[in-house]
């Protein structure tokens, strides 16, 4: 089955080979493990690996474009890259605006954090960072919201007092739980519906291209080695 898979992508990427223009890839640089931006000031992390490899697959030339999170969709939209590949979940909310690829990571939990145990997660003060999914969830509950702009910028916010907890995707909290004063609180969330690449909807070609590179790298599990890579043995696979 997989090798039928396999085929069938390999098909489609040669089925709409005409897209030759360079694809530029936006990106925000300042979500680790998925997207940051290394010593050499170079985008890294688990997005830049994969993205890379999905643009090898469908024989694309690819750039790197480094944007901030809350503009991130209305520069895909003026033209000042083709793709979004910034941990972005997808939602019906967004593809209202903008057209998603299928998944390249399986809907995973979010999760709130901090660095006591003494937090009342539905009455309290709770960072997010902007325009996530994460903070229209906070804004459902009985808690203050407060969002910020980077992921970061949520972990100062929790060390200086400033909020209770911070609540963000798990597997990007996990390096501060690991190496730092955090803990994970309460129950995790799910949320959304898996994260894809974001295109403009009159891209159904470059889509469709990228559709079929990510249908290439499930088949021969390359994209489960990079997600196990980036977010260990635990996390979810395809």
């Amino acid at each position: 089955m997989k090798k039928l898979i396999l085929s069938t992508a390999l098909l489609a990427i040669t089925a709409t080979a005409s897209f030759a223009d360079t694809v530029r890839m936006g990106t925000e640089g300042a979500y680790p493990p998925y997207n940051f931006i290394n010593d050499d000031g170079e985008v890294a992390g688990f997005e830049r690996e994969v993205g890379d490899k999905l643009c090898e697959i469908a024989e694309l030339t690819c750039e790197w474009v480094t944007n901030e999170w809350d503009t991130i969709i209305p520069n895909l939209l003026s033209a000042n890259y083709d793709t979004i590949i910034a941990g972005m979940s997808i939602t019906e909310e967004r593809e209202e605006v903008i057209d998603f690829t299928q998944d390249y990571y399986p809907p995973t939990a979010s999760a709130y954090a901090s660095v006591s145990d003494g937090v009342d997660l539905m009455g309290g003060v709770i960072a997010a960072q902007t325009s996530t999914i994460q903070a229209g969830h906070v804004a459902t509950t009985g808690a203050t919201l407060v969002e910020f702009a980077t992921l970061d910028d949520t972990i100062a916010a929790v060390k200086n007092g400033e909020v209770d907890a911070v609540f963000a995707d798990k597997d990007a909290l996990v390096p501060f739980v690991e190496e730092q004063d955090f803990m994970f609180l309460g129950d995790d969330v799910p949320l959304g519906k898996g994260i894809g690449m974001g295109l403009r909807e009159s891209d159904a070609e470059l889509k469709a291209k990228f559709d079929a590179a990510i249908d290439v790298m499930k088949a021969d599990g390359s994209l489960n080695a990079l997600l196990i890579k980036y977010f260990g043995e635990e996390t979810a696979t395809y």
